[in-house]
């Protein structure tokens, strides 16, 4: 944990218990997003031609976007017991949303082990917004779309240096890089040979429409919160719905996710309830985490203490 803080909490036997990982639990909780998926899917499909073809696809994009709960699970290894079926979602989940697993999961461990850590952590290598016209550009999602699509292309002209990223892993961050654009290369082109709009209406538009909500789901995770070594204040805990827990995969439960990395999805409900009266930062639901997101522009900024 690199020093990071922890409370006294549940003791090892009950986090050993926890921290079973199950391919049942596991692909239940994929069938029930590959549900979602297909029934946005079919609103897609019946609104073709009609004024509500945009919020079908921005509610199909709504689904397709939280495909980085899962792809943020199976990086932890904890969405199945099985190491091979954790990887082909990975990859599957990663191709949806421009991610390569391989980058991604060196990036996010990085993020684990300097939480917070303004020097070392890599998600505060872009700095979090601090006014509100950089608020609203950030959950616009543009920033994202050209930061990924421009490392994307570096990657796959191999470019590989990454400070979190080991030597001995860039040849396949490469290869992943490449092989995603060769992908898209070749779907791009068979959709332009049969005159089919498919990709555009099914895939790119929706992501475009959805990524502002994943944008504002993943704000909340720490940004506002000090940049301290205790993973009971870096980290916000939202409580929210039983739908966006779902959707989700029950990332909401993130300071219990940053405090037990190894206990997967479906155990964090049980955890936060062994946890809750130790958590130093909850907010009672997205809006009032934004709220308090909000409340520090144009101040002192995040909290150091």
């Amino acid at each position: 944990m690199d020093g990071r803080l922890a409370p006294t909490g549940p003791d090892r036997g009950v986090i050993r218990s926890l921290s079973r990982r199950s391919d049942a639990r596991g692909l239940a909780q994929l069938a029930r997003h590959g549900a979602l998926l297909a029934v946005t899917g079919l609103c897609v499909t019946l609104a073709a031609d009609s004024l509500w073809l945009l919020p079908a696809m921005a509610v199909h994009g709504l689904a397709l976007v939280f495909l980085f709960a899962p792809l943020h699970e199976t990086i932890h290894r904890t969405a199945f017991q099985s190491r091979r079926a954790n990887a082909v979602l990975a990859w599957l989940c990663g191709l949806v949303l421009l991610i390569p697993p391989t980058d991604f999961r060196h990036f996010h461990w990085a993020h684990h082990r300097h939480t917070q850590d303004p020097a070392r952590d890599p998600e505060l290598a872009t700095p979090k917004p601090a006014s509100r016209p950089a608020y609203l550009l950030h959950l616009s999602g543009l920033p994202f779309w050209r930061d990924r699509i421009v490392a994307l292309v570096r990657q796959a002209g191999g470019n590989a240096a990454r400070p979190y990223l080991p030597a001995a892993a860039g040849p396949r961050a490469v290869r992943e890089a490449r092989l995603f654009l060769v992908l898209y290369a070749a779907a791009a082109t068979v959709a332009f040979l049969a005159g089919s709009t498919a990709p555009l209406v099914y895939w790119a538009i929706p992501v475009v429409l959805g990524q502002p909500a994943l944008r504002a789901f993943l704000l909340a995770e720490h940004t506002g919160c000090p940049t301290v070594a205790d993973m009971t204040r870096n980290t916000r805990t939202t409580l929210t719905t039983r739908l966006a827990r779902l959707l989700g995969w029950n990332m909401s439960f993130h300071t219990e996710h940053h405090l037990h990395p190894s206990v997967p999805f479906h155990a964090l409900p049980k955890l936060h309830g062994l946890l809750a009266r130790r958590l130093g930062c909850v907010a009672p639901g997205y809006r009032a985490a934004h709220r308090e997101i909000r409340a520090g522009f144009g101040g002192a900024g995040i909290p150091r203490s």
